[in-house]
């Protein structure tokens, strides 16, 4: 991996992250709250002196950055720095933070400011890909492939950015704007190249960990619960297939390229996704082969997701903000309440009523393909792995199940569940009612649910029958302890993951 200084020191091509059209609709802004204190002064300790404003809000996200689990050796004290710095200076990018708060603290108009976060963001990308893919020594204590330090890196960059104090006037629009530039460049989001030519080009999205708050908590003074550590495996799969290849055994080379997503609904309502996968679905030489959409989900099996709802459920994102809700325990309704259904921004096909976009889409994965590679077979199985068959490292299962409002104007929801093992099923399942609404797909009625949603959707509006659906891996939340920050099993089961999800995504590849 390239050093901080050698890194931020690279002034080359600047990331190429689209600035996207206005639409006409409302822009949806991430909320921000007033910053504690001591988050404030955690920000101003990373940038140069008089850099940093503490009265500037700051996001949910970037509150957790003073977070402190309890010592993993005695529960009863406090560990001896913040989480958000064992995962960042875990890695090696102890200095990052600093080294990025100079340079932006340097420049004097936003445009300027634009480029350079741009830039800055990208070589963080390109250094975690670097770290993530390294068959030798890495920087820092934590494992190569270990997800997490991407995305507390950014999280201490982003909070710098929302707390400068520029020289020069800035909006409130005009910040979030640079901040997401920022967000999305560190992404990958700009740093997708295929080659043209006669290639397969792949395209594959991962997630930021999720479900921060909570969990196992110990007897220190303000520590909080052991949630806070986890990762996501299928970030760690974006970072371990970017910019990588196969090749098929008549010569064809599978060009792989990823990015993350956020896990919070304001990003993905202002066109996130769409932005990133859209301009590789139209006609043209780079044009995709394949767009597959990666999350967590639990147990010892990946599930290939079926069919993909336009609902929005009641599960809070990393910003504790979610569209839709629940009251009383009742599902609110998708009729007249846009909260709850996927809106997809002007500059790729809107739509505001409850058909358009439509209720539900499907995945045109090669499920039978998927399934008989008996991917895995050459992945170690990781401590507590419960796949009954201990020839794979997990099961692939394909999983048709969904659940929907058969009545539109009726919370009453009716589930289907007809998930399979095996491919072809005795029974063909059953899709979803067409005037039907959804409540949830095969993957649920969260954002992994809204990206196969929103990917799937741009592969029918463009036309396409390119192989497009989601993967949704095992959980690879296991620990040997209740604190400490990483251990051999956490690894363990991050690397089978990610090399069972890699060994899938190639059989979508030659398959496409």
């Amino acid at each position: 991996m390239l050093a901080v200084g050698s890194t931020l020191a690279l002034a080359g091509a600047s990331a190429a992250t689209a600035s996207p059209a206005d639409d006409a609709g409302p822009r949806s802004m991430t909320a921000l709250i007033p910053a504690a204190p001591e988050v404030s002064a955690t920000i101003a300790a990373l940038a140069p002196r008089g850099c940093t404003d503490a009265a500037l809000p700051i996001t949910v996200e970037e509150s957790r950055l003073t977070a402190v689990l309890p010592d993993a050796a005695d529960p009863s004290r406090p560990a001896d720095r913040t989480f958000a710095r064992a995962m960042v200076e875990g890695a090696g990018l102890g200095d990052w933070t600093t080294a990025f708060a100079g340079r932006l603290c340097d420049q004097k108009s936003l445009a300027k400011a634009t480029e350079t976060v741009k830039r800055l963001g990208t070589h963080l990308w390109r250094d975690a890909v670097k770290r993530a893919q390294s068959t030798g020594p890495v920087e820092g204590v934590l494992p190569a492939g270990d997800d997490r330090p991407l995305y507390w890196t950014r999280i201490e960059a982003m909070s710098v950015l929302h707390q400068w104090k520029a020289g020069f006037a800035m909006t409130t629009e005009q910040r979030a704007e640079l901040v997401e530039a920022f967000d999305r460049a560190s992404r990958g989001m700009g740093d997708i190249s295929f080659p043209a030519g006669d290639v397969k080009r792949v395209l594959v999205s991962g997630f930021d960990p999720y479900t921060l708050d909570g969990g196992e908590t110990g007897s220190a003074p303000g520590t909080v619960g052991n949630n806070i550590r986890h990762g996501n495996p299928s970030g760690a799969t974006a970072l371990s297939i970017d910019g990588t290849t196969t090749t098929e055994p008549d010569g064809t080379v599978i060009f792989y390229e990823a990015y993350t997503l956020p896990v919070s609904y304001p990003e993905f309502e202002r066109g996130y996704l769409e932005d990133t996968v859209g301009p590789f679905m139209r006609p043209g030489k780079r044009q995709l082969d394949a767009s597959i959409t990666v999350s967590q989900a639990g147990g010892s099996q990946f599930n290939l997701e079926q069919w993909n709802g336009r609902y929005h459920g009641p599960t809070l994102g990393n910003d504790r903000y979610t569209p839709c809700t629940t009251i009383g325990g009742v599902p609110e309704l998708a009729v007249d309440n846009i909260g709850c259904n996927t809106q997809v921004v002007d500059r790729w096909g809107g739509g505001d009523t409850l058909t358009d976009p439509p209720q539900w889409t499907s995945a045109t994965l090669p499920m039978e393909q998927m399934i008989a590679a008996r991917t895995g077979s050459d992945i170690p199985r990781p401590p507590g792995d419960t796949w009954p068959d201990e020839s794979v490292a997990f099961g692939a299962v394909w999983n048709t199940n969904y659940s929907y409002f058969a009545d539109c104007s009726s919370p009453v929801v009716t589930s289907v569940n007809q998930r399979e093992v095996v491919y072809p099923p005795s029974v063909a399942p059953t899709p979803p009612p067409a005037d039907s609404c959804a409540r949830s797909g095969a993957g649920g009625s969260y954002l992994s649910n809204e990206s196969a949603y929103r990917n799937t959707l741009l592969r029918d509006r463009m036309g396409l029958t390119i192989p497009a659906g989601h993967i949704h891996t095992p959980d690879m939340q296991h620990f040997e302890s209740d604190f400490g920050v990483s251990d051999a099993t956490f690894d363990a089961w991050r690397s089978a993951i990610a090399g069972q999800a890699r060994e899938l995504i190639q059989v979508v590849g030659e398959n496409s």
